[in-house]
């Protein structure tokens, strides 16, 4: 296959510039094209799929796989819906890797070199901009808001270099302290409105975010569903004490997490409400979200 790999040399602290010269060595004949800003993997991904590249690397974190995945689409469909994405993930946090069950770089070269592929599903989802403004955009992994939002406002720290998980961790103690309970207004699959006062509510594709937390443990890449947590707001002690729970996958467990499924999601709010998409902070409710079923071919171990 024709093959590119989009590598941002700023992910891990620099750690994917410097080893991709080994990379090369083990994957063969590829075209590397190095990201220069943020977005530009998404802009990317694009000319290369007109150039007709029929496999995409994306080399990096989160982030990075997360633009690359835009690009796949235009005007609302696949540019090729028979292209590949591969993954050599080189982030801090890994939280997609994590669901695609990709251990290691090394586990990821295997991967692309047996060339097995599963067809899963994307999410579409438009939201109001920081600056002012309707966007849109797909995410493979996760959206969140409420507290993940403000989370990931701060998460880009003195941390973000060496841990995502740390980083994470660090923003959530450091919005713990200032964040107050958001009152938002729900619609799953059109049924009539529910109002939460809301901790926080992920939507998610993948089931992990935060550098691991696993906050929609049931999710499944290709079942045409998207999973939605609940967390509704409780007081400072018990979200201290409960941290460990509401990070893990036994999440269901407490008595102020609500599980539900949708393949569409819509949402709002007389407050500003922050959202936070595939880790990254972008803007804030509304929102409407979709699943888009069987809509991206991924190289899986």
């Amino acid at each position: 296959m024709k093959t590119a790999a989009i590598v941002n040399p700023r992910a891990a602290g620099g750690k994917a510039a410097a080893k991709w010269p080994t990379l090369v060595e083990k994957l063969g004949q590829v075209e590397a094209v190095f990201t220069q800003r943020p977005g530009h993997a998404e802009d990317i991904a694009r000319e290369l799929l007109d150039q007709g590249f029929t496999r995409i690397l994306a080399v990096g974190g989160d982030g990075t796989i997360s633009e690359t995945v835009n690009g796949f689409f235009r005007r609302g469909a696949p540019i090729n819906p028979v292209a590949e994405l591969g993954l050599l993930p080189m982030g801090t946090g890994g939280d997609f890797q994590r669901t695609a069950c990709i251990r290691d770089l090394n586990e990821a070269v295997r991967a692309i070199a047996a060339g097995k592929t599963q067809t899963i599903d994307v999410a579409r989802i438009a939201f109001e901009r920081h600056t002012g403004g309707r966007a849109e955009r797909y995410f493979i992994n996760l959206a969140s808001f409420g507290m993940g939002g403000e989370v990931a406002l701060r998460a880009k720290n003195f941390l973000s270099s060496a841990s995502g998980k740390a980083a994470f961790l660090y923003a959530t103690v450091d919005v713990f302290f200032r964040y107050r309970p958001k009152t938002v207004e729900l619609s799953l699959d059109g049924a009539p409105v529910t109002t939460h006062t809301i901790l926080n509510i992920a939507i998610g594709n993948g089931r992990y975010h935060g550098g691991g937390m696993h906050v929609c443990p049931r999710a499944k890449l290709d079942d045409g569903l998207l999973e939605v947590t609940i967390i509704d707001s409780l007081g400072m002690l018990m979200l201290a004490k409960d941290l460990p729970v509401l990070y893990s996958e036994n999440v269901y467990k407490h008595p102020k997490a609500h599980h539900a499924q949708a393949r569409r999601i819509a949402a709002k709010s007389n407050e500003t409400v922050a959202i936070e998409i595939d880790g990254e902070a972008l803007g804030t409710l509304p929102l409407e979200a979709e699943v888009v079923p069987q809509a991206l071919r991924l190289i899986v171990p």
